[in-house]
């Protein structure tokens, strides 16, 4: 049986949790999202993908205390090895898509 596709978001969810590392929560990882895609990006969304990610195996979450810093515990977010590759993949996959098109033009190269 083929694997799912990642969908957009859960796609989008995956690089921003690399990007963030040890920030990796939902409301940074809602205005990571904000920030690059220009487009707004609802909290609720982010829960479920980062939950649909989990339930495949594609990241893993703890929760942490703010220590010093003080304020409430956040279940922090990774992808794992497995997900990474998975990005990986996904990438490969549009890179091949993309190659030899020209969309401004709409001419082949």
């Amino acid at each position: 049986m083929p694997r799912e596709i990642l969908g957009e978001l859960e796609h989008q969810v995956m690089l921003a949790l690399l990007r963030l590392e040890d920030e990796a929560y939902t409301a940074p990882v809602v205005l990571e999202l904000e920030e690059r895609t220009g487009r707004p990006v609802k909290s609720a969304a982010v829960y479920i993908a980062l939950r649909r990610l989990e339930e495949k195996g594609l990241v893993t979450s703890a929760m942490q205390s703010p220590g010093a810093a003080g304020g409430r515990d956040r279940r922090h977010f990774e992808v794992t090895d497995e997900g990474r590759r998975r990005l990986v993949e996904a990438r490969a996959a549009y890179e091949r898509l993309w190659d030899g098109l020209d969309v401004a033009t709409g001419a082949r190269r």
